[in-house]
């Protein structure tokens, strides 16, 4: 059984990062991974497949509300976004910008918070440079926001539901350390960021979703959940045997592979509820943070960069190097603070 799931863990690694058409259907190779795994660990039954068929359900119906409001409303946003940031300063606007999308990605979910980001972008018209750097430092925060709710993006929702926990239980747990750092991030991109406005020389406009576009963006999100909920019960035996006893703090930089792989699907192979809260601390905070260093570690870099034309090599260029010191910020302040 562990030789078995130690082979669907490698192909899981690393077949999204080297193969193309699995990078390209990813929801339906990770629901074929986690049938395997669940099967293999001999969990697969009827109680499993009615989680795996509910937990979905939450963060699929806020991805498609939120998608649908954004469409209607996407004329008077943009409208209202050049407004703002000409009537108050421009760096200020770019900090309140990085904050907000922050804490409200938890409640209109990673993916639309994304799509919010990409509007921003292309009405403000800035130069490359500062547009790429403010994208991943607002991916940054996005990340980090979401995950303070189940619905705010996969990763909270697997958490959630493998912990069998309520709807706050990750606000309380990590809220005291996610708040602090989306606020420092926001202020850091005043710091960091040195806009100039530009006629050219930007990314590129976002053109409006059609209802087709959201609805298979909802579908795929549903999917993808359902798979990772398959795909984490299938791991437990392989969590009982290798990760339980291991310290919190070797799992936090671990964890950092999640700057290649997507942080849910480490979330569903790695959180067990036999863990106590600081390992499960540990481990959210390494995903978390290491998720915004490169374009496959979360939701939002991969759509943030897809839309606006990032390369890898753009987005590693900042992005890894700002990763890095947020994770030896933060392993301090869990070596301080436990």
């Amino acid at each position: 059984m562990i030789l078995g799931l130690t082979i669907i863990l490698i192909l899981v690694l690393f077949l999204p990062f080297t193969v193309k058409i699995v990078e390209r259907n990813l929801e339906v190779f990770l629901f074929i991974m986690g049938v395997a795994a669940a099967f293999i660990s001999g969990v697969f039954n009827k109680s499993l497949l009615s989680v795996a068929l509910v937990d979905p359900i939450n963060i699929t119906l806020a991805v498609l509300i939120a998608g649908l409001l954004f469409r209607w409303l996407q004329s008077p946003i943009e409208k209202g976004i050049g407004g703002i940031s000409r009537a108050m300063p421009f760096r200020l606007f770019l900090v309140l910008v990085v904050i907000i999308l922050g804490i409200i990605s938890s409640i209109i979910t990673a993916i639309i918070a994304a799509i919010v980001l990409v509007a921003i972008v292309s009405v403000l018209r800035m130069d490359r440079q500062s547009e790429i750097r403010f994208v991943i430092l607002a991916c940054f925060s996005i990340g980090m926001g979401a995950a303070l709710t189940p619905i705010g993006e996969p990763l909270s929702t697997i958490a959630t539901s493998k912990l069998n926990e309520d709807f706050f239980y990750l606000l309380k747990t990590i809220g005291p350390d996610v708040i602090p750092g989306v606020l420092i991030i926001g202020i850091l991109t005043a710091v960091l960021v040195n806009p100039k406005r530009s006629s050219d020389g930007g990314l590129t406009s976002l053109e409006q979703e059609s209802y087709g576009e959201i609805l298979i963006r909802s579908i795929k999100v549903y999917l993808f959940v359902m798979a990772l909920t398959l795909l984490g019960a299938g791991f437990e035996p392989f969590i009982a045997r290798y990760l339980l006893d291991l310290s919190p703090l070797v799992l936090y930089w671990i964890n950092m592979i999640s700057a290649v792989l997507d942080n849910a699907t480490l979330a569903a192979a790695e959180i067990s509820p036999a863990m106590d809260e600081p390992t499960i601390k540990a481990i959210l905070l390494g995903l978390l943070i290491s998720g915004g260093m490169l374009i496959p570690g979360n939701i939002p870099n991969i759509i943030a960069a897809g839309k606006l034309n990032i390369t890898s090599k753009e987005w590693a260029r900042f992005g890894v190097p700002f990763g890095l010191i947020a994770m030896i910020v933060y392993f301090v302040v869990i070596l301080i603070f436990g």
